[in-house]
């Protein structure tokens, strides 16, 4: 005899074969949000961390003779940047992510230190002034679609004469980011309106497996 019962509890019992997970649904629709970039953290999945300053940025770092400037290092990462500035003795730097267990680190890392800020938020929504802020894989790691977005808050953020500092890749890859990638022919048009050039060229002296792939910039707030 036919038993319905039995096929209806058996449909059920796969029902998640037919339908797709929530979870999976909610990720594939914003994949770079708070969740996602704290599980790249939670198992040490982001690929491109050096492990050290990067030496254009390191090189630039050195030069500044102020050290009292108001320093911004949003998408900070692990933030081997604002380790080099404190050893260096600057004053005022603010650290931005939005992976709490990245911040958690962080603030236990920094414990006690007076002269940086560490702060959980979404960029896009901070607020405040800054005469430097260094940009170190935060432009790559974002949607490609927020990259205008990007150049009016960091205009927005600093103050005048203000730079942006630091390097873009100047690759694609073959497969879909993070990190994404593009060239400065694409990238010249979307900084255009908000800051003049001084610097926007293939680095020189980039650790020696990015060589050739990196785009130095220093950028003035208009």
């Amino acid at each position: 005899m036919f038993d319905l019962g039995a096929l209806l509890f058996t449909w059920f019992s796969h029902i998640d074969e037919f339908i797709p997970n929530i979870d999976t649904m909610m990720q594939s629709e914003n994949p770079l949000d708070r969740d996602y970039w704290n599980s790249r953290y939670l198992t040490q999945s982001t690929g491109w961390d050096l492990g050290e300053v990067s030496p254009p940025i390191k090189a630039y770092i050195d030069q500044i003779e102020d050290k009292s400037i108001r320093i911004l290092i949003p998408g900070c990462g692990n933030t081997y940047e604002a380790e080099y500035l404190l050893s260096l003795g600057f004053l005022d730097i603010t650290v931005i992510d939005i992976a709490p267990e990245l911040i958690l680190s962080l603030k236990k890392k920094f414990e006690g230190n007076k002269n940086i800020s560490i702060v959980e938020a979404d960029f896009f929504l901070h607020e405040g002034s800054y005469d430097l802020i260094l940009e170190q894989t935060f432009f790559c790691a974002i949607d490609p679609s927020l990259r205008k977005k990007y150049a009016m808050k960091m205009n927005d953020l600093l103050a005048p004469q203000g730079k942006l500092v630091g390097l873009l890749f100047d690759v694609e890859f073959e497969k879909q980011g993070p990190p994404f990638g593009g060239d400065s022919a694409e990238y010249r048009p979307i900084f255009e309106p908000y800051f003049t050039f001084r610097h926007f060229e293939r680095a020189t002296n980039s650790f020696f497996k990015r060589a050739g792939t990196e785009l130095f910039i220093c950028l003035v707030k208009k």
